[in-house]
């Protein structure tokens, strides 16, 4: 159900949960577990329901029995704009948390419908793109990452891996209260349009994010002919980004030529074009051949230059080591 990009990046990373005791937080515990993903967990008890403590019972529980920290907060607040004030809270205690433990990341149980519920909102205020792709998978903050592993995930797939394996969870009474604007989108729109829609949903934000990131950032530097592109975890990202590039310079993928490019990371396409993945970077070039000397091939090999980018770079007079001191964003 998670992202393989997503699984590689959390396994070599210090993480905390953010465990309410919800489905949607119990499900991403376990399914965090099931994939031998470190963690540990943070839960806040606002005291507003009978079932409160319970819920915090069942944290430390579970942290118990599967060998996890446990961290845990009581707040008391007014009714009135508890919402607002409870996500502030909420979060100052992850931070601090977060920096005083030294974490890399901050894991959210947000989900596609979390995601088209925040849409819909921003929508119908006024909002520009960045406003209304709020919810990301990834954010940098200044000393962390916060990723939302489930945000390509509908409600009921997560409540249907709930109950396949019989796992606990509390239901919160208050969303479904309609005093709360949230409750109002998700009950009478986003729930509806996902219950018909979810799978061309998800594309949607998917091809929406891969827009927003090029637009955010310009994808690439140009030397020459040839075309740096800082790489993502994410290969949706990756592709989106290559197609830029390559239709600037008159060249369509097909779909064959983009599983092939996914498939083999290095690749020549339409007999012009090479596409090469480093660690750092993606390379795209005109494809020539060259005969190179051995010395000026070692020096790619100590740079990490891909071999088919490598005649390209001696046929324009490249140094290698040109390429890490160009600012990429």
């Amino acid at each position: 159900m998670l992202h393989e990009a997503t699984l590689h990046y959390l396994r070599t990373r210090k993480n905390l949960l953010a465990f309410s005791g919800g489905g949607d937080s119990a499900a991403l515990f376990f399914l965090l577990l099931e994939h031998h993903i470190p963690f540990d967990i943070a839960h806040v008890n606002y005291q507003t329901r009978d079932q409160s403590n319970e819920e915090e019972r069942y944290a430390k529980m579970l942290a118990q029995r599967y060998g996890k920290d446990v961290f845990t907060t009581t707040i008391h607040l007014a009714s009135n704009n508890f919402e607002h004030h409870a996500r502030k809270v909420r979060y100052d205690f992850f931070e601090t948390l977060v920096k005083e433990k030294r974490y890399n990341t901050l894991l959210m149980a947000h989900h596609l419908g979390d995601q088209l519920e925040w849409f819909l909102m921003q929508l119908c205020k006024g909002a520009g793109l960045v406003e209304l792709l709020g919810m990301r998978e990834y954010e940098t903050k200044e000393e962390y990452t916060l990723v939302r592993p489930l945000l390509h995930l509908d409600k009921s797939q997560l409540h249907a891996y709930l109950i396949a394996n019989d796992i606990v969870f509390f239901e919160d009474e208050s969303n479904k209260d309609p005093k709360y604007l949230r409750n109002r989108f998700r009950h009478q729109f986003s729930t509806p349009l996902l219950q018909e829609y979810a799978h061309g949903i998800a594309r949607s934000f998917a091809y929406l994010e891969a827009d927003r990131s090029l637009l955010e950032h310009y994808p690439c530097q140009q030397l020459h002919d040839m075309y740096l592109i800082r790489k993502e975890i994410d290969d949706v990202r990756n592709m989106r980004a290559i197609d830029y590039v390559l239709k600037r310079l008159g060249k369509v993928l097909s779909k064959e030529e983009r599983e092939e490019v996914l498939r083999t990371k290095e690749c020549v396409v339409g007999g012009k074009f090479a596409i090469c993945f480093q660690k750092e970077f993606i390379f795209i070039a005109p494809y020539v051949q060259e005969k190179m000397p051995k010395s000026f091939k070692e020096l790619c090999r100590k740079n990490h230059i891909p071999p088919k980018i490598r005649p390209y770079l001696y046929r324009f007079s490249i140094l290698p080591q040109m390429l890490h001191s160009h600012q990429i964003p």
